[in-house]
């Protein structure tokens, strides 16, 4: 597999080696995947959540079950509780 970095990058992977963090590019590149997985997992156990804290409410609004809210209504409530 090749890789191309920008300068910035490939700036960046240099100093880290230099540093002695990392003994070669393929360590950092393999530490920053598993990071970026890790992140993914995390970013789609939260949107899943999200969606099983949601579904119920899509679901209520489209047998009918809703609220209409009047925003300019909840403005002026917001409106007078900030400013008396």
């Amino acid at each position: 597999m090749h890789v191309s970095l920008t300068d910035t990058l490939d700036r960046y992977v240099r100093e880290k080696i230099a540093s002695g963090l990392y003994n070669n590019a393929s360590e950092l590149v393999r530490e920053a995947l598993r990071e970026k997985n890790r992140a993914d997992e995390s970013r789609q156990v939260q949107l899943e959540a999200s969606r099983r804290e949601l579904d119920p409410a899509w679901e209520a609004a489209d047998r009918g079950e809703f609220v209409a809210l009047d925003p300019d209504a909840i403005n002026r409530t917001l409106d007078a509780e900030l400013h008396g």
